[in-house]
């Protein structure tokens, strides 16, 4: 990202977390009933809790949240161990609105200023999962400098990235607090990101170096990621940082058997570095063996 973009987000994120603490701080909804099926479940974020890659794609004109299905959540769902009351992920969702002009996609704070108002999130909730602070680090940008700039300006863009990423940090430290402040009985379950790229199988459109330089970028927002999720704990989040990583080595974009949708025809494709169905799977096995869901107190 540019200075602007950095300094542009910086004043959407003093604003947003101001906006934030009194929406969740004053409309706290009332506490319902656990659902008979587990315990009551929601999930926020971007495109990745959105289920993009996971099957048919929602796209309504003018919609301001774009969701797929059946991705992760519906799978968790699915288990008995928990009972969905939403997903209110969004495709291509950033943390605060009016962090870029453009988006108009429902952001990660709006999405729980609406919960917290229609009263689904709240002391009964038990279990929120979440996927967020890929889009604020600017990885598609990445992605797109990358593939079509060669090694220098990926490099360049892997920087910019990097450089923002102590404030991303920061930022989903306080939303993680926030929504304990919402639901304090639940457990927050924060999932990473997989690396996208197995450098030594080779791919067409990205070098072996700019694979390297990606898949560095993603370590190191996972570790923002999981800073924040310990930042947050230190005032009782109840917060866990889910990685992924592991479970998908093997099952990159260019791997024999890859978990990560990419069409290299067709570069703009919603679905490109996202989790396959199988992916998404994996992505629900990771919040049921790491998590237990089943486990925690309704």
């Amino acid at each position: 990202m540019s200075d602007r973009i950095l300094r542009r987000r910086h004043a959407a994120y003093a604003a947003g977390l101001a906006t934030l603490a009194l929406a969740l701080g004053t409309a706290a909804g009332p506490a319902g009933a656990v659902p008979a099926g587990g315990l009551d479940y929601i999930a926020v974020g971007d495109s990745y809790t959105a289920g993009t890659g996971a099957g048919a794609a929602v796209r309504p004109p003018e919609a301001t949240c774009w969701q797929s299905s059946p991705g992760y959540v519906a799978d968790v769902d699915k288990t008995g161990r928990v009972s969905l009351v939403v997903n209110a992920a969004c495709h291509g969702a950033l943390l605060f609105s009016g962090d870029d002009p453009l988006q108009k996609q429902i952001s990660v704070t709006t999405q729980l200023t609406g919960l917290v108002g229609a009263g689904k999130l709240n002391p009964s909730t038990g279990i929120v999962t979440i996927t967020a602070g890929a889009n604020d680090a600017g990885v598609s940008q990445v992605l797109g400098a990358c593939a079509a700039y060669g090694v220098e300006v990926c490099a360049g863009a892997v920087a910019s990235s990097e450089s923002g990423m102590g404030q991303v940090g920061e930022a989903l430290a306080y939303i993680y607090g926030q929504i304990h402040t919402a639901a304090p009985s639940a457990k927050i379950a924060v999932l990473g990101y997989p690396r996208l790229f197995e450098p030594a199988d080779g791919n067409p459109y990205f070098s072996v170096d700019e694979q390297r330089l990606i898949n560095q970028a993603t370590d190191k927002l996972n570790a923002a990621i999981a800073t924040a999720v310990s930042s947050a704990n230190a005032y009782g989040a109840n917060a866990q940082f889910v990685d992924v990583t592991a479970r998908f080595a093997g099952h990159a974009v260019n791997s024999a058997d890859p978990w990560i949708a990419y069409d290299g025809g067709n570069p703009l494709a919603d679905s490109n570095f996202h989790p396959t169905p199988t992916g998404h799977r994996a992505y629900a096995t990771a919040v049921m063996s790491d998590v237990k869901p089943g486990t925690l107190a309704r």
